[in-house]
């Protein structure tokens, strides 16, 4: 059995109207897809497969957690998942991505949405992911302390006493002097 079976929605055997599939993402389907951005999680994927007289709209509601690396210390942590996307596919003579709409093979009649719900779940990741306040590792955060940039108008202690949380705006304050 190919390692993402479960994952293909057979277009052209469903009734017209509306169909909803569910699917869980967990450590298993996380290790199969084999990319370094996330490994683990739970999510739960809801897609409801709306079939037209020519095409498919597929909507898919994702919502729960995965494992990511912090920013900060570098230590893995949880991130919540809530996202909504949707998605229209059509029959064509090969598979191909255009801007709006996903072109699927008639001949196969069917589509893995796999990729899609992997993608969806990395788009949703925020730019900058840290611990809240305090959760950071404690000893990576110290070693960041010794080494935080300093411009040439702070001492020493003042640099001693700044919280670890505002290290971004230390940083970003040391490129627009610069």
């Amino acid at each position: 059995m190919p390692k993402f079976e479960q994952y293909n929605i057979v277009l052209k055997d469903l009734p017209l109207g509306t169909t909803v599939k569910e699917f869980v993402l967990d450590d298993v389907f996380f290790g199969k897809i084999d990319s370094p951005e996330v490994q683990k999680g739970n999510v739960k994927a809801t897609v409801t497969i709306r079939k037209k007289e020519n095409s498919f709209e597929l909507s898919f509601n994702l919502n729960g957690t995965i494992l990511i690396s912090c920013n900060r210390c570098l230590d893995d942590m949880e991130q919540a998942i809530s996202y909504k996307e949707d998605l229209l596919v059509k029959f064509g003579n090969r598979f191909s991505e255009e801007n709006d709409f996903v072109i699927v093979p008639e001949a196969e009649g069917a589509i893995n949405i796999a990729w899609f719900l992997y993608e969806f779940i990395v788009l949703n990741i925020p730019i900058k992911h840290v611990h809240a306040p305090g959760l950071c590792n404690k000893t990576m955060i110290s070693k960041l302390k010794k080494h935080i940039a300093r411009s040439k108008d702070d001492s020493v202690d003042e640099v001693d006493e700044v919280d670890v949380d505002d290290h971004d705006e230390i940083i970003e304050d040391e490129f627009e002097t610069n």
